[in-house]
C-alpha cells in the first residue's frame, strides 16, 4: 500500500480531515515527541518577539503575532516544523478559549441590566447582519460573512478561532481566515485610539462611554482599556459589557454550527451526514463559567488564567500565520476585508445610537 500523503493535511487547524479507513486501520509506529520541537520553538520565539513589541511600543499583541508569523512564513516550508506548528495552532486556541471562562460569571451578565443587554444584542445582531450582507454583495460565501460578523460581534480573534472550528476549512480557506484575523486586530487597534476621544467629543456620560467601548470594540483587552482611558467608571462599565459579550461566545458558536450546516452543507462522508456538535473546548469554557459563578476563585488565579489565555491565543495565531501561504493571502483582494469592515461600522453606528438615545 502506498504511504498516505501527510503533506495534504498540513495546516489542518482543527483536526477535521482524516485518513482513509484503510490507512487508519493499519498499525502506526509511535512517533517521537521531539518532532514537535522545531515548530514549537520557532513559534515561541516569534510570539515572544510579538509580546516584546506590544510591551515596549504599544503594538496590539495579536496584530504583532500575525505580522511576525506572516514574515516568518518561509520557515514553514521546512516539513520538520509542521507537527509543532499544527499542534500549537489547534491546541493553543482551544486552551486559550477555555481559560477565558474564568473571567466571566453569570452574575456579571445579570448585573448589566435589561436595557444595556438589549442594546448589546442589537449591536451584535447589526454586526452579523452587516457582515452577511457585505459577503453576499461582494460575491463571497455566507461562511465568510459568518466568520467576520461573529468575530466582530463577540471578541475578535478569540471568537474567530472558535467559529473557524465549527465552520471548517472546507468552507473557508486558511488564507481568508488569516486575513480576517489581521483586519480584526487592525480594527481593534484603530478603535482603541479613536473611540475614547469620540465619546468625549460627543459629551457622553461614563455609562454611555463604557457601553460604547464595551459593545463596539472587538478585542477584550483593548475594549476594556478604551473604557478606562475615559474614566474608571467607564472602564468598569466597559468590563461588564465586554465580558457579557464573551459569555455569549458559546451560544453563538452553537447556533453558527447549526446554521452553517444548513446554509452550506458539506458532502456526506462514508454515507453519513456530518452532525454539527458544540466543540468540546466550548463545553469546557461553559463549565469554567459555571464554576466561576458558583465558587469564588482567588483573584490571583483569574489574573494568571487571563495571562495564560492570552499567551496560548498568541501562540495559536502566530502559528496559524506561519502556516498560511502568503501568495494566496495577497490574491484575496479588497472584497475579503468587506465583511469585517461592514460589521465594524454597523456595530459602531448601532452602539452610538443606542448609547445616545437609551442610556
Amino acid at each position: 500500500m502506498p504511504r498516505p500523503d501527510f503533506e495534504a493535511f498540513a495546516g489542518d487547524l482543527f483536526g477535521e480531515m482524516m485518513l482513509a479507513d484503510t490507512a487508519a486501520a493499519a498499525p502506526r509506529a509511535r512517533k517521537p515527541l521531539s518532532r514537535f520541537v522545531p515548530g514549537f520553538a520557532i513559534c515561541m520565539i516569534a510570539s515572544a518577539a510579538a509580546a516584546w513589541l506590544a510591551q515596549n511600543y504599544g503594538v496590539p499583541v495579536i496584530l504583532a503575532g500575525l505580522l511576525l508569523g506572516l514574515a516568518l512564513n518561509f520557515a514553514a516550508g521546512d516539513p520538520r516544523t509542521h507537527d509543532g506548528l499544527d499542534f500549537v495552532s489547534r491546541h493553543g486556541l482551544r486552551g486559550g478559549i477555555v481559560l477565558l471562562g474564568i473571567q466571566v460569571t453569570v452574575m456579571q451578565v445579570m448585573a448589566m441590566g435589561a436595557v444595556p443587554f438589549l442594546g448589546l444584542a442589537l449591536v451584535m445582531a447589526a454586526a452579523l447582519i452587516a457582515a452577511l450582507a457585505a459577503a453576499r454583495a461582494t460575491g463571497q460565501s455566507a461562511a465568510v460573512g459568518l466568520l467576520g460578523g461573529g468575530a466582530t460581534a463577540i471578541c475578535g480573534a478569540s471568537a474567530a478561532l472558535a467559529l473557524y472550528g465549527v465552520i471548517g476549512r472546507e468552507r473557508i480557506d486558511q488564507a481568508q481566515f488569516t486575513l480576517t484575523l489581521v483586519i480584526l486586530a487592525a480594527a481593534s487597534a484603530i478603535a482603541l485610539v479613536t473611540y475614547p476621544p469620540l465619546t468625549q467629543m460627543l459629551g457622553f456620560t461614563d455609562a454611555q462611554a463604557g457601553f460604547l467601548t464595551g459593545a463596539a470594540i472587538h478585542d477584550v483587552a483593548q475594549s476594556i482599556g478604551a473604557g478606562f482611558a475615559v474614566s474608571d467608571a467607564a472602564g468598569a462599565q466597559a468590563t461588564v459589557v465586554k465580558l457579557t459579550r464573551v459569555a455569549l461566545l458559546a451560544p453563538l458558536v452553537a447556533l453558527a454550527a447549526v446554521w452553517i450546516a444548513r446554509a452550506e452543507p458539506l458532502p456526506q462522508r462514508t454515507g453519513r451526514a456530518r452532525v454539527p456538535l458544540l466543540p468540546g473546548f466550548i463545553l469546557a469554557f461553559l463549565a469554567l463559567v459555571g464554576v466561576n459563578s458558583l465558587v469564588t476563585l482567588p483573584a490571583p488565579l483569574a489574573g494568571h488564567a487571563l495571562t495564560a489565555s492570552k499567551s496560548l491565543l498568541l501562540l495559536a495565531v502566530t502559528a496559524t500565520a506561519m502556516r498560511t501561504r502568503t501568495d494566496l493571502l495577497l490574491g484575496l483582494g479588497w472584497r475579503a476585508v468587506m465583511p469585517v469592515l461592514a460589521a465594524t461600522i454597523a456595530s459602531l453606528g448601532t452602539a452610538l445610537g443606542f448609547a445616545w438615545w437609551m442610556i
